[in-house]
């Protein structure tokens, strides 16, 4: 699995269940807008009247506790669709939307979605199966969390690291991506301390290793155990 799997080039994005033609028309609605690095694109509660398609960079999505922690439940990359309009049953943005690194933004109005939908059946079809993909990406999240504990989402963002920004070399499967452990603490809901703890007890183990700095993944298998993969999830799903 791993071989078939650790390029960036071969990161699966969310819209591929959507055909050339139709996601050609759903490019023509779009009006294209720029956000530098830590803007935010929309905030959790506002109106969500607008779908968005990453052109260039990367957004995280997040949910902010009342702690003040945030929780972030995805990165989308260029051809990635995402965000939450009336039509396809939400009224407001239930999480927040921030541009990861400089971004060019294509920006599509509900409106625009609604005249396009209707006498297009498979449009519809490709919309429906979209929505299901993206409570997937919660639902496995959210599984990774309750069951797994902090241990196993930890071990399951690295794998899932691996899937989309893995690159295998002679000691090891380096990222082509750099999150420090506070980003990687935000996306399994910790703090940096309590990562620095666990990559620390890994390290020991021989699951991990470092090069200047950054992560690098030793064994596989040691991961798998602790957050119980079975290399049965769908690449598409299987990715940060």
């Amino acid at each position: 699995m791993e071989n078939a799997a650790l390029f960036l080039k071969n990161q699966m994005n969310n819209t591929s269940m959507f055909s050339k033609k139709n996601l050609d028309a759903i490019k023509n609605l779009m009006s294209v807008e720029f956000y530098k690095k830590n803007t935010n694109i929309y905030w959790e509660g506002d109106r969500s009247n607008k779908l968005f398609y990453v052109v260039e960079g990367r957004v995280k999505l997040f949910k902010s506790a009342y702690d003040g922690k945030d929780l972030v439940l995805h990165y989308y990359i260029p051809d990635d669709l995402f965000g939450e309009i009336s039509c396809l049953g939400s009224d407001e943005y239930s999480f927040t939307a921030n541009a990861a690194t400089d971004c060019k933004i294509g920006v599509i109005n509900e409106q625009d979605i609604e005249n396009l939908i209707p006498g297009n059946a498979g449009l519809a079809f490709e919309f429906m199966k979209w929505v299901g993909l993206t409570n997937q990406y919660t639902q496995i999240k959210m599984r990774d969390l309750l069951f797994y504990g902090k241990n196993g989402a930890l071990a399951s963002t690295l794998i899932r690291m691996v899937h989309g920004y893995g690159k295998k070399q002679s000691d090891g499967i380096h990222y082509t991506l750099d999150l420090t452990n506070t980003d990687l603490a935000q996306l399994i809901g910790s703090t940096r301390e309590t990562v620095n703890r666990m990559l620390q007890t890994w390290k020991k183990d021989g699951a991990i290793g470092y090069h200047h700095g950054y992560i690098v993944i030793k064994d596989m298998d040691y991961l798998k155990k602790i957050c119980h993969c079975e290399d049965r999830c769908p690449m598409n799903i299987c990715r940060l």
